[in-house]
């Protein structure tokens, strides 16, 4: 069998739906392997776009997502999902081509060392030298990728290897099943949570399982400890629930981490130190549990008392067997900070101002959208808004990235929602700057026919950063652009085009473009000009004073 013919195979016997990408030059036997496959090519407008989209169809499904780009240019802009997907716990393979390796008439034209490029921001990394051995090499890539935590691997594919014939077989995957928590391990963490007087419960990425979310709620209903989230653990539990403490999306001083500090025993499930950490262990501090699958990083900032390892929905499920709720826990004051945070919002909800008030948009999308709908949030400060007042209500329904925090995900991240729940309403949520760095891909999604909304938060600036900037009393320079019009803009690509012009409109618009089949593009005009004083003052004063 042909090389290229044997990869296609092997990754068909994986489970591959869809492999995203550019091909180049170096990529035409396996583009020739794919055409008769049961693999369907996703092409895109450009590779970041193709590893996106891969990245979020693995967070989505717990399955690698395959992507695929020729060498050189095609494999360096790869990078930033690469580390994309490695810091945020979602499995991709990433395929680049290369030029001939035995017998090159090009010299070092194009040549980077792309396997040494990708080694830091990947689990696994290997240039293909041998067509025999191409099933172990995809399945060790797939295992790698798959395995707790999840993240990125990367195989090289030169097209003289693509070319020859092998005998090789493709390798089925093994059955294999997470190790359990340890007894003892569990005995001694429900005696410190009985001993305790007010417990809470911090649910971050590594938690965000569907096992994991079924047996949390059934914790959190037997003993009525509270629970709240970081921004990458959002929806593992609904949010609506009565033992909600909110989601740390600042870094302190909210009403949320109020509660953590009323706390006396913090009982941290899937912690990951790649996120902000909610809180900062110190020497005579709140005592901290850590339930994950990997024992703790130990930081200056965090030193857990008792460490929980294993499989997370087994560890939390032998707890609640375990535990007997104790009649001394308390937690009136703990969930007096969320109602005091819930009276706060609502006030800031309800004004209609135009430009657009952050915290009324975010209410009318939350309106608009089911409950299974799903959210894709590119990066700036109206991740912030959304991730503290927007209640996701089921697991990877509010796609935010708070690893690598990277621009320019968030339209990628909703076509490959669309693409796996096509059934579902999906909405990117992006600033004028992040849309604009993967815009293209506006095409590709008209092309496949996806039914998505894009929600353009409009400033004309990159409005993060002017908000840091103002913090620390600098001049507001130098962050300033000027956009396209973005109703054209999407008429262009064949998509439809609306503009925000006054804030009565919005919930009709949204209901609209989320009942209404194709690609639709919103430009609404956003007012930042409160986001240092809320954020920043007024939230930390309001709280300081419960």
């Amino acid at each position: 069998m042909k090389a290229s013919d044997l990869f296609v195979k092997c990754l068909e016997e994986e489970g591959v739906e869809y492999i995203f990408g550019v091909p180049g030059e170096e990529n035409l036997d396996m583009l020739e392997s794919l055409r008769t496959s049961s693999v369907k090519l996703i092409l895109t407008r450009h590779e970041q776009g193709a590893g996106f989209m891969a990245a979020t169809y693995g967070r989505h499904t717990g399955k690698t997502g395959v992507c695929m780009a020729t060498l050189g240019p095609g494999a360096t802009n790869f990078v930033t999902a690469a580390a994309y997907a490695q810091l945020g716990g979602m499995p991709i393979l990433m395929v680049t081509g290369q030029k001939p390796i035995k017998k090159s008439k090009q010299g070092r034209f194009q040549i980077l060392d792309v396997v040494d490029m990708m080694r830091p921001i990947t689990k696994y990394t290997h240039q293909l030298a041998s067509a025999d051995n191409i099933p172990s090499r995809i399945r060790e890539a797939f295992r790698l990728a798959e395995e707790e935590k999840p993240g990125a691997t990367h195989l090289e594919f030169p097209e003289d290897i693509a070319e020859e014939k092998t005998d090789s077989l493709p390798i089925k995957p093994s059955i294999a099943r997470r190790p359990s928590a340890e007894p003892k391990a569990v005995r001694a963490a429900v005696r410190k949570l009985e001993e305790a007087s007010r417990p809470v419960l911090v649910i971050g990425a590594g938690a965000n399982r569907k096992s994991t979310g079924r047996m949390l709620l059934q914790f959190v209903e037997k003993t009525g400890i509270p629970f709240l989230t970081t921004q990458l653990g959002k929806g593992v539990i609904d949010e609506t629930h009565p033992l909600f403490l909110g989601c740390a999306a600042l870094s302190a001083g909210d009403f949320v981490h109020r509660a953590i500090e009323d706390a006396d025993l913090i009982v941290n499930i899937g912690h990951d130190v790649i996120e902000k950490p909610p809180f900062f262990m110190k020497n005579g501090g709140t005592p901290v549990i850590h339930i994950s699958n990997r024992s703790a990083e130990v930081d200056p900032v965090y030193f857990p008392e008792i460490e929980v390892i294993g499989d997370i929905a087994n560890a939390i499920w032998q707890m609640k067997e375990d535990i007997v709720p104790a009649a001394k826990w308390n937690f009136d004051h703990m969930l007096g900070y969320r109602k005091a945070e819930l009276e706060h919002t609502a006030k800031l909800e309800a004004d209609e101002r135009f430009p657009i008030f952050p915290p009324y948009l975010v209410k009318k999308v939350r309106e608009a959208m089911p409950t299974d709908g799903i959210i894709c949030l590119d990066n700036g400060v109206y991740k912030l808004w959304f991730a503290r007042n927007y209640p996701a209500r089921q697991q990877n329904t509010v796609l935010l990235d708070n690893a690598l925090a990277t621009m320019g995900a968030g339209l990628p991240s909703a076509m490959a929602s669309a693409m796996v729940y096509p059934e579902r309403k999906i909405m990117a949520i992006c600033g004028d700057g992040g849309f604009m760095m993967n815009s293209q891909e506006m095409e590709t999604a008209v092309r496949l026919k996806l039914n998505i909304t894009v929600l353009i938060l409009n400033d004309n600036s990159y409005g993060m950063i002017r908000w840091k900037q103002a913090n620390m009393g600098f001049e507001d320079w130098g962050l300033n652009y000027g956009n396209p019009d973005f109703v054209k803009y999407a008429e262009a690509y064949g998509a439809s085009g609306y503009r925000v012009e006054s804030a009565a409109e919005v919930p009709a618009l949204l209901k609209h473009t989320l009942s209404t089949p194709g690609v639709h593009l919103i430009d609404c005009p956003v007012d930042y000009s409160e986001n240092d004083q809320i954020l920043n003052k007024d939230i930390k004063e309001l709280s300081r004073k419960l």
